[in-house]
């Protein structure tokens, strides 16, 4: 992926055409093939109403309730909807980015809800024997529904297919990080080291390979661990919606000084941002609650340490150095327009000065 997004940046659009009929026509394909071979399939009522319960003995839908395995059991489904910003990362590379990233984001959402949905139906309607696919040897119960339907070559055949759509995802996960990273190099945020584009390859290597050993020693403790990697998937999906959340609350707030761009929800925007807010605070305690059956050392849930040492160091940076000098985002191309090569050392300093004077002669001017 490293290697792809380094070498590759011109065959990026390509692959993510590719990518788009894979997670479309390829999944529906999928899924259509699974029910048409299905020698039997579940009844509606054992899809929709049967309860399981696989949080340990007892589970916590006796020690608590139903309701509470319910909810942490979004956990996933959560996940798989996230990284719909990539649009906004990437929107320094796009075409119309100001309305074309907003469409971005809700076409991501949008597509991956309703092919989703309609592949977890045909796969719980296709499975052949229930405690196998739960209790699977291969701990993949998609895998062992393919197995009992296709047999070995088959599954081999159509698990394929899932690998290459996860490798497509993680590609532009890359993608997208990377060009987040080089943004915040170039504002300060982190080391301005990172703020280079190669000039070959046309791409910012230094912080595409920074994503990916990220990416590395992130993905290391749930080697193994199913506990470590629901724990990893807890961080992330916490720390990707609190960053999704913070603006969405600033323009509920302060929405008299929100400015509205081209693309807007208009008279909902408020409405949407307290549900959306709301939701985010729900999900955020939720998933630093225990999943596991008795409660150990082992089996506890670390995602609330691990959210709140981030939010701690990142408080605390910001009140004891950060404040004074992260000025926030740097418009690229207002630098430019202003002839400062925001590359050059004191650059930063010398777009703070000319926006100064601009604002001082604008208001000299409005007074006369």
């Amino acid at each position: 992926m490293g290697l792809v997004n380094t070498f590759g940046v011109r065959y990026l659009r390509y692959l993510n055409n590719t990518s788009i009929v894979l997670h479309s026509l390829g999944i529906a394909s999928f899924a259509v093939a699974v029910v048409a071979a299905a020698p039997t399939h579940q009844s509606a009522k054992d899809v929709f109403a049967h309860f399981n319960d696989a949080t340990g003995d007892p589970g916590w839908g006796e020690r608590a309730s139903p309701a509470y395995v319910a909810c942490i059991g979004i956990l996933f489904s959560q996940y798989t909807l996230t990284g719909f910003d990539a649009s906004a990362h990437l929107s320094e590379e796009t075409h119309n980015a100001s309305r074309s990233a907003p469409y971005g984001v809700l076409m991501s959402v949008g597509v991956s809800a309703l092919f989703g949905f309609f592949l977890i139906l045909c796969l719980l309607f296709s499975i052949q024997d229930f405690d196998a696919t739960v209790g699977s040897e291969y701990l993949q119960p998609v895998l062992q529904i393919l197995l009992d339907i296709f047999g070995e070559n088959g599954a081999i055949a159509l698990f394929t297919l899932i690998i290459v759509c996860v490798w497509h995802c993680g590609l532009f996960s890359i993608t997208s990080n990377s060009r987040m990273f080089f943004s915040f190099s170039r504002d300060r945020g982190i080391p301005h080291f990172f703020h280079h584009v190669d000039k070959r390859f046309k791409s910012p290597i230094r912080t595409i390979w920074l994503a990916v050993l990220l990416a590395f020693l992130l993905a290391l403790p749930s080697l193994g661990s199913s506990v470590a990697f629901a724990a990893a998937t807890s961080i992330a999906t916490i720390g990707l919606y609190i960053s999704y959340g913070i603006p969405i609350m600033i323009g509920l707030i302060w929405h008299k000084n929100f400015v509205k761009g081209p693309f807007n929800l208009g008279v909902l925007s408020r409405p949407i941002a307290a549900v959306a807010c709301l939701w985010i605070g729900f999900i955020t305690i939720v998933f630093c609650l225990p999943s596991l059956n008795p409660v150990t050392s082992q089996t506890v849930n670390y995602s609330c340490v691990a959210v709140g040492i981030v939010g701690i160091f990142a408080m605390g940076s910001w009140f004891l150095w950060a404040h004074k000098w992260f000025t926030g985002p740097i418009r690229q191309i207002e630098a430019e327009a202003l002839g400062i090569d925001i590359d050059t050392p004191g650059a930063l300093e010398q777009l703070e000065m000319e926006k100064e004077k601009s604002g001082a002669a604008a208001y000299a001017n409005g007074a006369h």
